[in-house]
C-alpha cells in the first residue's frame, strides 16, 4: 500500500522567511490570492516581544491572554503566586496572535491598555516604511540601499594609523578618494576616542576639524562630525556639516542637543559607559542588550526634548565601547533590536580590537576581511549606516550585501 505523506528526503524542510517580502513571494508560489496573502501574512511571523519590569497581575493577564489566544509568555516562576511585585515579560506569538491581544488588553485594568499600545507601536516600526535622513540638502531615503560612511580622522593617533593631524590637503584628497570609492558620508574627526585616549582641548578641535569640513563642503556629499564638545558641532555645522555624530549619546554636553536641533541635522547616539578613558576598566552588564537599548532610547528623549524629531535620532550600539569581546559579538548577533524603535541604525565595528584579536592579533591595517565580515552581518541584521575606513572594499560588501537582503529586483542572469 503506497502512502501519501510527503518522503522526509522530498521537500520538507524549515523555510528561513523572516521578512515580509520573502514570505509574500512564497504564499504567492503556493497560489495563494493577493487577498488571502494580506490576510496570512501577520501568521507567518514570529516575534519574541520583550516588556520591562511589570506589575504581577498585569504579568498574569498578559500571560493567560497569550495563552488564549495560542501563544505564550515567560515570567517569574513565582508569578503566579503574585510572590514577586514586578516581573519582566516575554511574549511569544505570531505578528496576528500578538495583534489580537493587544487588541483584548484595551478592555483589561493595572495600565494594560497602554501596555498594549506600546507593542503595538514597537509591532509597526520593527516591520514598518522607513522615513529618509534629512541632512541640509541632501536626503537619505532608508530602507533602499546601506550607507558607507567614510571615517576622515584628522588627529595625530587614531587607533587605526590612519590619522592625517589636522592636515586639510590630505583630508581632502582622502576624502575625495572615498567619495570616488563609494563614500556615501564622510565622518570628520578630530579627537581619538580609541580606548585610554586622554581628551582634546577645544581649541584643538576645533583647528583641526573646521577648516577640514569647510574644505570637503565642495564634494557634494553629507558631512559628519564625530564630537561631543557642542562648540565644535556649533563651528563645524556653520562650516558647513549636516550630521553630528556624538559618541556621548548627547550626555557629555548638556548644550549639544540645543545646537543640533537648532541646525536641523540628524545626530548618532552612541552607547558608552564611562568616557574613551576609562571605558574599558569596568565593561559590565548585567543584561547587555537591554541596558544598551534603554541607554540609546534615553539618549533619543534628550534629543526629543531639544527638538530633535525622533526619526533624524540615529542609533549607534556602541560596537568596541565599554565592551568586552564576547558583548561586541553578542551586539551584532542581535543588532536588529535596535530596529524596534523604527530609528536608522548605524554600526561601526571597522578594524576594531576585536576582530584584530578573534584573527590572531592581526594590526588595524589588516583587518579589513574582519571587518567585511562584521558589514555584512551587520546590514543583514539592520544596519542602515556603516561607519568604515577601507571606503572601496566595504562600499562592494555593502552593494552585495544589499543585494541579497533588501530584495531588490535585477534583470539578468549567469
Amino acid at each position: 500500500m503506497t502512502s501519501s505523506a510527503p518522503r522526509a528526503d522530498r521537500g520538507v524542510r524549515i523555510l528561513s522567511l523572516a521578512d515580509a517580502e520573502s514570505l509574500r513571494a512564497e504564499y504567492a508560489r503556493i497560489g495563494c490570492s493577493a487577498e488571502g496573502i494580506d490576510i496570512m501574512l501577520p501568521k507567518g511571523r514570529f516575534h519574541v516581544v520583550r516588556l520591562e519590569q511589570v506589575p504581577t497581575k498585569a504579568a498574569n493577564i498578559l500571560k493567560q491572554e497569550m495563552l488564549a489566544n495560542g501563544g505564550d509568555a515567560v515570567v517569574h516562576w513565582k508569578t503566579v503566586a503574585c510572590g514577586v511585585e514586578r516581573t519582566n515579560v516575554l511574549l511569544m506569538g505570531t505578528e496576528k496572535q500578538l495583534r489580537r491581544v493587544c487588541g483584548t488588553l484595551q478592555r483589561d485594568p493595572f495600565g494594560l491598555p497602554a501596555t498594549g499600545q506600546v507593542i503595538l507601536a514597537v509591532l509597526n516600526q520593527y516591520a514598518g516604511q522607513r522615513g529618509a535622513l534629512r541632512c541640509g540638502p541632501y536626503t537619505l531615503p532608508l530602507g533602499q540601499k546601506t550607507y558607507v560612511m567614510g571615517i576622515v580622522n584628522v588627529t595625530p593617533d587614531s587607533f587605526s594609523g590612519d590619522g592625517l593631524a589636522g592636515s586639510a590637503d590630505a583630508a581632502v584628497r582622502q576624502a575625495a578618494q572615498m567619495v570616488a570609492d563609494g563614500a556615501d558620508i564622510l565622518d570628520v574627526g578630530g579627537e581619538s576616542t580609541r580606548p585610554g585616549a586622554e581628551p582634546v582641548s577645544l581649541e584643538d578641535e576645533l583647528l583641526r576639524v573646521v577648516p577640514v569640513v569647510r574644505a570637503l563642503a565642495s564634494l557634494n556629499v553629507p558631512i559628519s562630525v564625530d564630537t561631543y564638545k557642542s562648540e565644535v558641532a556649533r563651528e563645524a555645522l556653520a562650516a558647513g556639516a549636516t550630521i553630528i555624530n556624538d559618541i556621548s549619546g548627547l550626555r557629555f554636553d548638556p548644550a549639544m542637543a540645543g545646537v543640533v536641533a537648532a541646525a536641523n541635522v540628524p545626530v548618532v547616539v552612541m552607547h558608552i559607559k564611562g568616557t574613551p578613558r576609562t571605558m574599558q576598566q569596568q565593561p559590565g552588564y548585567d543584561d547587555l542588550l537591554t541596558e544598551v537599548c534603554a541607554y540609546l532610547q534615553e539618549s533619543t528623549a534628550l534629543a526629543e526634548a531639544a527638538g530633535i524629531p525622533r526619526d533624524q535620532v540615529i542609533l549607534d550600539p556602541g560596537f568596541g565601547f565599554a565592551k568586552t569581546i564576547a558583548q561586541n559579538l553578542e551586539l551584532l548577533r542581535r543588532l536588529r533590536e535596535l530596529t524596534s524603535y523604527g530609528q536608522p541604525v548605524l554600526l561601526g565595528t571597522s578594524r576594531k580590537s576585536t576582530i584584530g584579536h578573534i584573527l590572531g592579533d592581526l594590526p588595524p591595517e589588516e583587518r579589513v576581511e574582519g571587518t567585511a565580515a562584521t558589514v555584512t552581518l551587520g546590514i543583514a541584521n539592520g544596519a542602515d549606516i556603516v561607519r568604515v575606513h577601507d571606503v572601496k572594499a566595504m562600499a562592494r560588501v555593502a552593494k552585495m550585501t544589499d543585494a541579497i537582503v533588501r530584495e531588490q529586483p535585477r534583470g539578468g542572469n549567469d
